[in-house]
């Protein structure tokens, strides 16, 4: 049974339940029945909630995001490459995006974009694939052979659940290796199958029900059969998804997630990502930073539209970060070296808007001349973990008690 009609049957079940207490409602205050209801309906809301991730790979440059444009050490700091407040589209007195980034801007003035300032951790690493490996597995410093969104779907479904689970990559990332789940990995919807000569087609697709008491044989079958109706699956969601929405010029997967959502997949957690660390900006970075953030904003406003078309929008959030930020200062080359804190993002229509967390003072910089970090990554994940999916497992899946933002109603 899907997850979509677990939840109407539990709605239903509810209904039933409260249609057997007319015979004392006279008994009862008014609107007591309209009360259970929307109670009810909150936690069948709350139990079917998703999940999505997008990574900003490379190190997004956090300063050039949102801009700290009311604060004069910035442009001290980055006289070359800081953007002009004329340029930018203001939040408030202190803080402007990107002039790119139109998509986030709409989400602010709705109320549905949160901006978590400060977010790093200690001791960090400027080496791409090791801090990666620290938010991936949110060990930093240390070491882990799952990721913390595997340990998050074991968490949620301690028993396999097929496509539970879905990786939009070119290749499986740390972040969602599990214990328990075989995530769903594919980057291209019509290419999404076992590979093979044509003429191999049948019997690549045919998997042998008897294991005659082996199992490792059945096991073997098991994950054969599973990817083969995952295969299957994703290629028909992408086939029936037709939408009038406009991603913009890179999607960023998050249509192929839309596709998914659209054809009731049972999968609660999505996790998407930036190719070939796209966002590490060292020379000349205005203006392609600029074209990045611009297809960030675009694609997560669409997603966001695209949800409310399908009647989805009440059960999926947004998060979005990056490995780390870049230097505070501008370096000779017009763009940003590897730095430290940044900012992470969480967008929908669950979020209550505004800034969170305190933004890292540019007047007190480290021994390196980077930011220092005031806030601690994994509270990001724990409230995406205890806020928006309302597990109370952040300790268990973080390995470590992270306090959450105030970020979802």
């Amino acid at each position: 049974m899907s997850e979509n009609n677990a939840t109407r049957r539990r709605l239903m079940q509810g209904a039933l339940a409260t249609i057997g207490l007319n015979g004392i409602a006279p008994l009862l205050a008014p609107g007591i029945f309209s009360g259970i209801a929307r109670a009810a309906a909150a936690s069948a809301a709350a139990n079917d909630r998703i999940l999505v991730v997008l990574e900003m790979s490379g190190g997004n440059d956090g300063l050039n995001t949102v801009v700290p444009y009311g604060d004069d050490a910035y442009y001290r700091l980055r006289p070359a490459i800081g953007i002009r407040e004329k340029q930018l589209r203001k939040l408030d007195a202190m803080h402007g995006l990107n002039p790119g980034m139109s998509g986030f801007e709409r989400l602010w003035k709705d109320g549905q974009l949160a901006i978590v300032h400060g977010c790093g951790y200690d001791n960090p690493s400027f080496s791409h694939f090791t801090s990666m490996a620290y938010w991936h597995t949110a060990t930093p410093n240390s070491g882990a052979d799952t990721g913390w969104f595997g340990r998050l779907a074991d968490r949620m479904s301690p028993q396999p659940k097929p496509n539970f689970l879905i990786n939009v990559d070119a290749a499986q990332s740390l972040a969602v290796t599990s214990r328990v789940h075989t995530p769903v990995v594919f980057d291209d919807p019509e290419k999404f199958m076992r590979e093979g000569l044509q003429q191999q087609r049948a019997l690549l697709d045919q998997v042998p029900d008897a294991a005659n008491g082996n199992a490792s044989r059945a096991f073997l079958n098991d994950v054969a059969r599973s990817a083969r109706d995952a295969s299957s699956l994703v290629r028909q969601a992408w086939h029936a998804y037709k939408s009038p929405v406009d991603y913009g010029i890179n999607p960023l997967g998050l249509n192929k997630v839309a596709a998914c959502i659209a054809a009731s997949l049972p999968t609660r957690l999505y996790y998407t990502a930036y190719r070939n660390n796209a966002f590490d900006t060292h020379v000349q970075q205005v203006d392609l930073h600029q074209r990045l953030l611009t297809y960030t904003a675009d694609a997560v406003l669409a997603f966001l539209r695209d949800m409310e078309r399908l009647g989805q929008a009440d059960r999926v959030a947004v998060l979005a970060f990056s490995e780390f930020g870049r230097r505070a200062k501008e370096n000779a080359s017009l763009g940003t070296d590897h730095g430290t804190a940044n900012v992470m993002f969480f967008a929908g229509k669950g979020v209550r808007g505004g800034h969170y967390g305190e933004r890292s003072s540019l007047a007190a910089l480290d021994a390196g001349d980077n930011l220092v970090h005031t806030a601690d990554f994994r509270r990001s994940y724990a409230t995406a973990i205890d806020g928006w999916l309302r597990l109370g497992a952040s300790q268990d899946v973080l390995r470590g008690r992270f306090q959450p933002f105030d970020i979802f109603a």
